[in-house]
């Protein structure tokens, strides 16, 4: 992921020096069980340690690493030559038993596991904000749309409420995938633990914090559980894009009921200097295209040729770091959006009574089968006053009055009762209960 769409917090997970000390946590912790287990000696661990005591990959670690990789071509063994380098005779014992899956999927997993504990808090300010701003906008009425068109009055607070919610069920689903994929292995060539006590494995998980090793491995870790994990990913990508393309309709001149927040000497156009634009929920929307894409080919990883290859090898390189680099930005910018987001009521007052009372049409609808009309009758009467709204530019509730079909039913008091936003807005604190579990 490039520099423009990265948190450092959730790049140092993935920069090769933290890679790189996991892959020596990995192997110290299966030489620290060796040694319990009485495979490896004592004195050679304690070595190991006092040699790597608080070693912190560098710039020029790295390099002489990749400089070795250049000859042999494979990066587990230019990273074990140089641990012997400077581990010295001891370092014999590393790696004794394993295969390199065991120590990049283990370290997989162990990036995965902190990658979760980011994007959970990055949730968790996502909710923050949305749950202060929907009980500042509980009862601030505006209209609520279908196919983009007005539907009858919901409030706004109503609206963050349902996007609170699903934010937990987000959160759920991310925190469930990455326990699935915070599983090593340290079982060797082909899972069957012929050169590794199976002891070594329990050991190391319990060491990382992982949530276990692989029950039944094969030389990788099983694909379908990063698979899992990536699809979270764009699920939440997805409802960011929801949201946000929200946002950017309530923006829309016409509509102008939120607004992105437009910072002092901030510029929307390079041509047009009245603009304010609304980029950020473009960003994001940008950002879930990416978290989709990143999903088919963690799918694909799942089909390895029997017990492994190395086709998913290229693909998680790429999509580990930038799928949880992006929705970690993403997250972020998201709860700023929010938390700063512009709203206004007036102009939400404004659209509701745009259209003269139009979406009280189902309330006469149902005030007429109340009075013994029947329903299809009484539609074609409501319908065919609310088409002169469209089309004529007739008051609705006027022409309700003046239709003697409606009014033969209908006086003109219980017409006027149809019109109350209020009425549509009575169970407000009862979906504040079932969301927030408060009023």
């Amino acid at each position: 992921m490039i520099p423009r769409y990265t948190r450092p917090e959730m790049s140092r997970i993935w920069a090769p020096e933290r890679r790189y000390r996991i892959w020596l946590d990995v192997e110290l912790a299966a030489c620290e069980a060796m040694v319990k287990i009485g495979d490896v000696p004592a004195e050679d661990l304690a070595a190991l340690e006092k040699a790597f005591a608080g070693f912190e990959f560098g710039a020029a670690d790295v390099a002489r690493i990749e400089e070795v990789e250049k000859t042999v071509k494979h990066d587990v063994i230019a990273f074990l030559t140089f641990v012997e380098e400077k581990g010295g005779a001891p370092a014999r014992h590393l790696h004794k038993g394993m295969t390199s899956s065991d120590v990049l999927d283990t370290t997989l997993a162990v990036q995965i596991r902190d990658a979760t504990r980011l994007l959970l808090a990055g949730v968790d300010r996502v909710r923050e904000a949305l749950k202060k701003r929907a009980l500042e906008h509980k009862r601030t009425p505006m209209m609520g749309r279908s196919h983009g068109i007005h539907a009858e009055p919901i409030t706004f607070g109503l609206k963050l409420a349902g996007w609170w919610d699903a934010w937990g069920r987000r959160r759920e689903a991310l925190a469930r995938a990455g326990r699935v994929a915070a599983v090593g292995k340290i079982s060797g060539a082909v899972g069957t633990f012929a050169s590794v006590d199976p002891r070594v494995e329990d050991f190391v998980m319990r060491k990382l914090g992982l949530e276990g090793g692989e029950a039944a491995a094969t030389q990788v870790v099983c694909r379908d559980r990063h698979a899992e994990f990536f699809c979270s990913l764009a699920l939440c990508g997805a409802t960011l894009e929801q949201q946000a393309t929200e946002v950017r309709h309530l923006q829309r001149t016409e509509v102008r009921e939120a607004e992105e927040p437009f910072t002092a000497g901030q510029k929307g156009s390079s041509a047009m200097p009245h603009k304010r634009n609304p980029i950020v929920s473009e960003n994001l929307t940008g950002l879930a295209r990416l978290l989709r894409g990143y999903a088919v080919p963690a799918l694909e990883d799942v089909a390895l040729w029997h017990e492994r290859d190395i086709s998913h090898s290229s693909v998680e390189r790429v999509i580990g770091p930038d799928a949880t680099l992006a929705l970690d930005f993403a997250l972020n910018r998201f709860a700023g959006l929010i938390e700063g987001l512009r709203v206004y009521p007036e102009r939400m007052r404004e659209n509701l009574e745009a259209t003269g009372g139009l979406f009280e049409a189902q309330r006469v609808l149902l005030a007429l089968v109340g009075k013994g009309v029947a329903r299809q009758q009484a539609y074609v009467q409501v319908q065919r006053n609310a088409m002169k709204v469209w089309e004529e530019q007739v008051d609705f509730r006027t022409a309700l009055k003046r239709d003697p079909d409606v009014t033969k039913a209908l006086s003109d008091a219980e017409i006027d009762a149809c019109f109350a936003v209020e009425y549509h807005l009575k169970h407000v604190d009862t979906i504040f209960a079932r969301v927030f579990g408060t009023t």
